[in-house]
């Protein structure tokens, strides 16, 4: 692996080596498109109505009681409530850094409020959760299982470190709060302290990504113990089993990602980060054959991941129930962050073609287009319509309805919001030669490679309506530009316009690199093709067995049942889907009146913006 000796760019992962190295937010601007109208919304209005929230559930005053020592009581939330406070910091950090806080003070004076009060709350010797630890509250680390307590630092961790890029020289205190908190962690979960884990895997990736942030190794030791301690037993047995807690196998013999999705995802992510700054080969390589044998059997077409509601968690092999899919969006961020920090240790595309279809059926499902409500779970079948949830109103957690204002357990919202505001930080890599473009969007990149050399392009694009992703120079400078060509997309070509010549060639899935000596103005234009595709499952997923989904570049398509003017569940396939007017319509027959309709199949992430219906993504074709 290739060592680096850089900057560290305004990215939430910034390994020391790798095949390729990330470009942060500072480099990489997304200027419009599905994301930039994505990005927008998110920092207009999903971060006002989660900081509301945090506020009116007591959330954020929870901080304000612990710091005025009159906890327990007027405590409000679940045991994990602190960790929606960070990860809403963590969002603002990135949006502060995308947007330049010189433009909004406003979201400056936001950040530093919010940051005073969990530095308030903060005890000498570096605690903070208003949980645990007070007289009326159970002891510090007592409840390792459902405490959450290690789980909470992780995502101040995690804050802190978009803190730390974005703003290095900010003088707020949320990195001095993340470096005592830390500090005590390791005081008393270290080699010779408490040979324990946190049932919620999440301490880890944020140990080790705080540890290259501020250059402690010691945090990054930390993450490794850590990891290695799961597997061993040494939580209680739950209903569910260990393996609820990834605690049943050693994380180097485990063959798949299982039990709840979150942990499980966040626990791969964290051992990865250890992998790669330990150069221990062995753990990445496990990692890396766990990751593929969860793809083929155990990822839904949307890249969902979890299909069990009463454990949010990952079931057997093929086991991939369209109707009781969980999918839950939480998982699907964790997923991205695995799959990213492989892509970067191996330059795997297919790791990149993953986060594509997560990005754009998962976490771009759950916000309604207002950004002001979420969906927690992603059914890929819903049988019943759904009901308005109330606007004002606090909704279970994985109710398979209408997209809701807020839940009991509310880790989607600020999860979706903190991804959306570093999403640039996906989109492109570099390496010794050049740059390489993973995630389609209009965008502004500059960057400079390790000898200096200075590289500016800028990409106009309509993907995912359409495919034409024109990316033009900026700047002369001889360089590779490296283009993902994705899995789905066969006969894509590549047209160069450059020094008044042009040429096209085939551009077969995985990547086409294009090295020359550009001049600036000089053309690179890579069209997809984006037609609407059938696809069948693996037969031995049973639960979908019989049945097709149509797909149309990386995006998803579904029945809903105001297209067809009947319930989903009569739906059978009648023809070939068609594309007309800018829309995908396929002709579907209802099974009990014979009738066929050319129904409107409308992309997953956009099903029941018109309101309740039921829809699914698989239909029978008998």
């Amino acid at each position: 692996m290739t060592m680096y000796d850089f900057t560290a760019p305004a990215a939430p992962v910034v390994p020391t080596r790798g095949r390729l190295r990330p470009l942060g937010v500072s480099e990489v601007r997304i200027t419009g498109g599905f994301w930039g109208d994505r990005q927008a919304v998110n920092g207009t209005a999903t971060l006002d109505h989660i900081e509301s929230r945090l506020e009116s559930e007591g959330w954020l005053p929870n901080f304000d009681l612990a710091a005025a020592g009159t906890l327990p009581a007027g405590r409000r939330g679940r045991e994990f409530a602190d960790s929606e406070v960070y990860k809403y910091l963590e969002a603002l950090a990135w949006e502060i850094g995308r947007t330049d806080a010189a433009a909004d003070a406003a979201l400056e004076q936001r950040f530093r409020s919010v940051v005073a009060r969990v530095a308030a709350a903060q005890e000498a010797d570096g605690y903070v959760n208003t949980m645990f630890g007070r007289p009326g509250q159970g002891d510090r680390w007592s409840d390792l299982e459902w405490g959450h307590e290690l789980y909470c630092l992780g995502h101040l961790f995690q804050a802190a470190v978009a803190r730390h890029r974005t703003r290095p020289d900010a003088d707020d205190g949320l990195v001095t709060i993340a470096r005592r908190a830390a500090d005590l962690v390791c005081r008393v979960f270290g080699p010779d302290g408490r040979d324990a884990i946190c049932g919620h895997a999440e301490v880890e990736v944020g140990l080790a990504e705080l540890g290259r942030a501020l250059g402690e190794q010691r945090y990054i030791d930390q993450a490794a113990l850590f990891v290695e301690r799961h597997g061993h037993g040494s939580l209680a047995e739950i209903e569910w089993g260990q393996e609820y807690f990834q605690d049943d196998v050693p994380v180097r013999d485990a063959v798949a990602l299982r039990g709840h999705s979150v942990r499980a995802n966040y626990l791969a992510s964290g051992a990865t980060d250890v992998a790669i700054e330990l150069s221990d080969d062995g753990l990445l390589d496990a990692l890396r054959g766990q990751w593929d044998r969860t793809v083929e059997r155990r990822t839904y077409v949307t890249g969902g991941q979890g299909s069990h509601h009463q454990d949010e968690a990952f079931g057997a092999d093929w086991e991939l129930p369209s109707d009781r899919a969980y999918s839950e969006t939480c998982a699907g961020v964790g997923s991205i962050m695995f799959s990213w920090r492989l892509l970067l240790a191996t330059g795997d595309t297919r790791h990149a073609d993953l986060i594509e279809r997560t990005l754009f059926n998962v976490v771009a499902t759950s916000p309604a287009p207002d950004g002001r409500a979420f969906y927690y779970a992603n059914t890929l079948h819903q049988r019943v319509p759904g009901v308005e949830a109330d606007p004002e109103g606090t909704s279970p957690r994985a109710s398979s309805s209408l997209r809701a204002p807020w839940f009991e357990v509310s880790c989607c919202p600020p999860n979706v919001a903190r991804t959306f505001a570093s999403l640039a930080a996906y989109v492109a890599t570099a390496d010794d030669d050049g740059v390489q473009v993973h995630q389609y969007a209009p965008a502004s990149v500059r960057t400079t490679l390790p000898d200096d050399r200075a590289v500016s392009f800028d990409v106009v694009t309509g993907y995912p309506v359409d495919g034409g992703i024109r990316v033009t120079i900026a700047e002369d400078a001889e360089f590779t530009l490296t283009l993902r060509v994705p899995s789905w997309a066969e006969g894509a070509t590549v047209r160069v316009d450059a020094g008044g010549e042009s040429a096209q060639h085939p551009a077969e899935p995985g990547t086409i690199e294009i090295r020359r000596a550009f001049r600036a103005g000089d053309v690179v234009e890579l069209t997809l093709p984006l037609v609407a595709r059938v696809s069948s499952a693996d037969p031995r997923v049973d639960a979908v067995r019989g049945t097709v989904v149509v797909e149309r570049g990386p995006e998803v398509l579904a029945l809903e049942s105001i297209d067809f003017g009947a319930d989903v569940v009569d739906a059978v396939v009648a023809g070939a889907p068609v594309e007309h007017d800018g829309s995908v319509r396929l002709p579907v027959r209802n099974r009990t009146s014979g009738q066929v309709t050319d129904a409107v199949l409308v992309p997953y992430h956009d099903w029941a913006h018109r309101g309740p219906s039921t829809m699914r993504v698989w239909i029978p074709t008998s």
